[in-house]
């Protein structure tokens, strides 16, 4: 089998197993449930991965390098940090709404991960945390942003953010980019100098 049909197959698992999670949660779903989904045996499943507990890692570590790669592109790309907060907002909220299911998995299941990897993946949130601290740390030295702490306005962003998985409906009214620019508006007013 080539390479790209074995990615695509494991794509095809990833995509069916971050279904399943979503629907049941991780805990009361079993592999034989996911090579249901898949509508294959479960015997065949075990070709492609060694458990369930692989699966959620590769969720989750997938969702936390498409955030942490997005924010780092902002990084390297603007200066303005008024600039940078807004890109990273919309950055964050078109991988969460394009991929949804996973996301769920990304921000509820993740407590469900192993050592070492559950301490790995707390890491990378860290990280990921600190880098928008950081925009809103540059933004107050440029007199950009008011005086604030900066973990409180890094962790209200994230507050505001990461629950739109549980609203979002992708054949709404609303587009991921109109959120975005909402959500921004809202967030930079409460962080500009007055």
């Amino acid at each position: 089998m080539s390479n790209t049909l074995i990615l695509k197959r494991k794509d095809q698992i990833l995509n069916a197993t971050a279904k399943l999670f979503r629907e049941k949660g991780f805990a009361a779903s079993t592999m034989r449930d996911i090579a249901n989904e898949l509508g294959i045996e479960a015997a065949s499943l075990y070709h492609h991965i060694r458990s369930k507990d692989e699966l959620l890692e590769n969720i989750c570590f997938e969702m936390a390098d498409k955030f942490i790669t997005s924010l780092k592109d902002v990084n390297d790309i603007y200066f303005n940090p008024e600039e940078k907060l807004r890109t990273a907002i919309k950055n964050h909220i078109l991988i969460l709404t394009s991929h949804i299911d996973k996301s769920v998995v990304f921000f509820g299941e993740w407590k469900h991960l192993t050592e070492p990897r559950l301490e790995e993946f707390k890491t990378l949130r860290h990280t990921y945390e600190n880098e928008i601290r950081h925009i809103i740390e540059h933004g107050q030295k440029e007199n950009v942003f008011d005086d604030v702490d900066t973990k409180f306005a890094a962790l209200t962003v994230f507050s505001t953010v990461n629950w739109i998985y549980q609203w979002y409906q992708p054949d709404g009214e609303i587009t991921p980019e109109e959120i975005a620019d909402k959500l921004s508006d809202f967030l930079l007013n409460g962080l500009r100098k007055k």
